[in-house]
């Protein structure tokens, strides 16, 4: 068609800051060589998407009645380039992600080359790598090393020999926080094809053997190359909002800014009546007279009553019952993630079989410290969020290290009568795990199959002596003094730099 579809242009325009658009009437002169050049039907409508080579179309896609989701998912699949480069914290986040759990890992081999060695042989010979071992746990990309000098330090070793070479290094992602397990090639990659059979060695060794990246580090961010500077930014804003400011008033006609006026004009009055009643109010009570001298009196003794009389009556539990609600994915926002400052959220972990008893015995434990409004109260099922409980355990320092893919204790792990008293606003959190009641030690007295090297109240595998409830609620015992030194702030503190997502 002469006229570029509208469906097209909204496709441009929300994919704007990662692909360039452009668009051809096959019906003009000169576009014939490129229909033969591309070998595009002229009957159909087609989209073609270049990355690194314009000779040859990267992926191609045809169709006569082209739908919104069918163009939205070709464009999401051919996003990014083949070897993109690295301009900024937000592609580094997208490129190269964190891992969520042991099946979902996601490497970057990243190429740290200098600006001027782009067009050279060991970026052509990294580009046509890419182009040969394109896989879904695996995204090539490359950064400006003289650009993103700190970010090329800590993944290259202390020596002289990569001063203005390219180097190759296998990393992934930890954490948000910028934690990375990597491994850097030892030798300059020049681009021979000894050094593309080394790296596909590594990378064939990775598949079987994730311990390959061996090396540790936290990257700093980087740095955002094409962000402008701060006062061209400032000058931008100024200047449109001046010329909105200027359209608006000299522009637009006056009988349509009468209603926007008349809402100005109403709002001026009522803020000012607002104040002019308030000064009266305020002058008709500095005329009273002043309180009886008993009165005085009264107030006087009523202010040297001991002042813990209101402490203690904040702690006297405002309601007759224990609100506890579950955390999902509908109530983790509003009662995490967006928790207003001052306010935690005490979580008690659960299974299906453990939910009736421990609830009640968590509800006996918090009873006393309902009176408070800034505690609330809420409970994890383990059998729907154990990846999100394991991510966040992560960050505890004397927490049980996590098992990991190869432990086959790892669905058998025993994670019920945890508390945990999360922090929202300031992202950390406190850990109780669950003693072991004087019940529990007489009820287990011949099991054998409890793990030493865990804390108290842990176990490894299915216990063959049956536990009763009794032994369930003795987990909690010592919750109660646990409350205790929260409020008081003695507890120690796992800070971590973003919460997960709970799916």
């Amino acid at each position: 068609m002469p006229v570029v579809p509208l469906l097209y242009k909204l496709t441009a325009f929300a994919y704007r800051d990662y692909l360039s658009f452009g668009y051809v009437h096959v019906g003009l002169r000169g576009a014939g060589e490129m229909r033969r050049q591309y070998n595009v039907n002229v009957y159909v409508p087609s989209i073609l998407i270049f990355k690194e080579h314009i000779n040859k179309p990267a992926d191609v896609i045809q169709a006569r009645g082209m739908k919104k989701q069918v163009i939205d998912d070709f464009i999401t699949q051919n996003k990014y380039l083949l070897a993109a480069r690295l301009t900024s914290q937000k592609f580094f986040h997208e490129l190269c992600p964190v891992k969520r759990s042991h099946r979902q890992r996601k490497y970057c081999v990243v190429l740290l080359t200098p600006e001027a060695t782009k067009l050279s042989k060991p970026f052509e010979a990294f580009l046509s790598f890419a182009l040969a071992n394109t896989q879904d746990t695996v995204r090539f990309v490359h950064v400006y090393s003289n650009r993103q000098q700190e970010f090329a330090n800590t993944l290259l070793p202390d020596s002289d020999m990569f001063q203005g070479k390219s180097a190759v290094s296998i990393l992934e992602r930890r954490t948000t926080g910028g934690r990375v397990v990597y491994k850097t090639l030892e030798a300059p990659w020049t681009g021979s094809e000894s050094d593309k059979f080394t790296l596909l060695g590594y990378l064939d060794q990775l598949r079987r053997d994730p311990a390959l990246l061996s090396s540790e580090a936290v990257l700093p961010d980087l740095t955002d190359e094409l962000a402008p500077i701060f006062l061209l930014r400032w000058v931008y804003s100024a200047s449109d909002y001046i010329s909105d400011c200027w359209d608006s008033i000299f522009h637009n006609n006056w009988r349509e800014m009468m209603p926007l006026l008349s809402l100005v004009f109403s709002a001026l009055f009522i803020l000012f009546g607002t104040v002019i009643v308030q000064a009266f109010s305020d002058s008709n009570d500095e005329r009273e007279s002043n309180p009886p001298d008993k009165e005085e009196a009264h107030e006087k003794a009523g202010k040297t009553e001991p002042s813990f009389t209101k402490e203690n009556s904040s702690k006297i539990p405002k309601k007759g019952f224990v609100e506890v609600t579950e955390l999902t994915d509908v109530t983790y926002t509003s009662n995490l993630v967006r928790l207003r400052p001052g306010h935690m959220n005490v979580v008690l972990i659960l299974s299906n079989s453990t939910k009736t008893s421990l609830l009640q015995k968590f509800a006996l434990e918090v009873y006393t410290f309902t009176g408070s409004s800034c505690l609330h109260f809420s409970f994890l099922s383990l059998d729907k969020h154990r990846e999100w409980l394991e991510y966040l355990l992560e960050f505890a320092q004397d927490a049980a290290p996590i098992p990991n893919q190869y432990d086959k204790h790892f669905m058998e792990r025993d994670y019920t009568g945890y508390v945990l008293a999360l922090n929202g606003h300031k992202k950390y959190f406190c850990l109780f795990k669950p003693q072991k009641a004087v019940e529990e030690e007489e009820a287990m007295g011949s099991c054998s199959d409890l793990d030493s090297s865990l804390h108290l109240g842990e176990s490894r595998g299915k216990s063959s002596c049956g536990l009763g409830p009794r032994p369930i609620k003795g987990k909690l015992s010592k919750l109660s003094l646990w409350m205790e030194r929260l409020l008081e702030g003695s507890l120690q503190r796992f800070y971590i730099p973003s919460w997960p997502e709970l799916d």
